[in-house]
């Protein structure tokens, strides 16, 4: 079985992914969960025709996925929209988010001497453990809310709230996550964190990031006028070109690479006459299939031989998750004086978790300084990407609802 091509196992994934994303969609779910659980079945623990190591070489395929969300994510940061939003939007985006980073981060020190060797060290095991969970618990994937609004025609204060905290909350997922990589990494390292981690090295990381996002972004705003009427296979290759080469430079100079193609987006949405055309085209022509086989290849990372122990904390990552976002929500409705409806009801809307918070694990998995617990996040992720889309949507449905924005 050694010797089965890539190309077939590839064909593979596709075809078996292409059929649970649509049998999901029958069933009324995310086509992320269709293609997570045919990544499952396709696991080389379970389906041993695809060779153990398959999975962990397809980092190439794996990074083009995570450019191209975070770019997209980019591109819901239109300026002049987030003005019309109004202070709400922020003021509940920012303590739902921060809440279920602190709800996580402080649940998982909790319990997780519990489920690891307890000869371990809080400060090389259980605290940075502890920080990349959290930074998982922020991110919503707005695709399930956006699909619960589309199929129930759902209209109102609290579906616009819900839209506009579940598109925004991303970008403090990706600070977030930023930050705590470098935290992390010193703390497993064994580095001081002295001023140079604290506060030096992050600046450069995320500075950087910043920097290399908005000259990619120029470059693309300044080439794109060039492309040709009706010329879309050019837009998308020049696209993926620039958003390939700045990701592999923020990599190669030490910068993070997702807040890079993040800030790109937010440049070219922003200062390019042609922005609605650029992510529409993304979306039309490259999404589906790359989409498809990233989470389906996320899938096939799961490892069961920790998998049971790893169930007990899917369900307490959810419990720690839903209630950091349900308080956030309340507070931030509060400060910003929002209607009663959206602070009763728009953190039923933030409990999908998707497409973006699978690459952050995938990307952690890449930093040899967390392999001894990378795998039991890979876990924990993908298990809670399951439940989160499965629940999720029910419970979009039942805030709606409730808040009698469903005719």
């Amino acid at each position: 079985m050694d010797n089965i091509p890539s190309n077939f196992i590839i064909g593979v994934i596709i075809c078996v992914g292409f059929f649970f994303g649509g049998l999901a969609t029958k069933l009324k779910l995310p086509k992320i969960t269709g293609y997570i659980i045919a990544g499952v079945i396709l696991n080389p623990h379970l389906f041993h025709f695809v060779p153990p190591d398959f999975a962990k070489n397809t980092n190439p395929v794996t990074n083009i996925a995570l450019s191209l969300i975070t770019f997209s994510i980019g591109g819901t940061l239109f300026f002049p929209k987030m003005k019309k939003m109004g202070k709400d939007i922020f003021y509940i985006t920012f303590f739902e988010s921060e809440f279920a980073f602190l709800a996580v981060f402080i649940g998982s020190c909790l319990i997780m001497p519990f489920f690891i060797h307890r000869g371990q060290s809080w400060a090389t095991v259980f605290i940075p453990l502890s920080l990349l969970l959290a930074v998982l618990a922020a991110p919503t994937d707005p695709s399930a809310t956006l699909a619960v609004v589309h199929q129930y025609k759902a209209k109102g204060i609290v579906t616009s709230t819900t839209m506009g905290v579940s598109a925004f909350d991303d970008v403090f997922g990706i600070i977030n996550y930023s930050i705590a990589m470098v935290l992390a990494s010193a703390l497993v390292g064994g580095g001081s964190l002295g001023v140079s981690s604290l506060v030096f090295r992050p600046a450069f990381i995320i500075g950087g990031a910043v920097f290399l996002g908005i000259v990619f972004g120029t470059i693309f705003n300044l080439l794109s006028p060039f492309v040709k009427e009706g010329a879309e296979s050019v837009l998308i290759v020049l696209v993926l070109g620039l958003l390939s080469l700045s990701f592999g430079l923020a990599k190669i100079i030490g910068v993070d690479e997702l807040l890079t193609t993040m800030v790109m987006g937010i440049v070219v949405i922003n200062l390019n006459r042609y922005h609605d055309k650029v992510f529409s085209i993304l979306e039309r022509y490259t999404e589906q299939l790359v989409f498809l086989i990233f989470f389906t290849i996320s899938g096939m990372f799961l490892d069961f031989s920790t998998f049971m122990e790893s169930m007990v904390l899917v369900v307490l990552f959810f419990i720690f998750r839903t209630s950091g976002k349900a308080a956030g929500v309340k507070l931030g409705g509060l400060l910003s004086g929002a209607d009663y409806k959206v602070k009763k009801y728009t953190s039923f809307g933030l409990i999908p978790q998707g497409g973006l918070v699978v690459g952050l694990a995938l990307i952690m998995k890449e930093n040899h300084l967390f392999d001894y617990f990378s795998g039991l996040i890979i876990n924990i992720i993908i298990g809670s990407t399951i439940v989160h889309e499965f629940i999720g949507p029910i419970l979009v449905k039942y805030a709606f609802k409730k808040a009698g924005e469903i005719t």
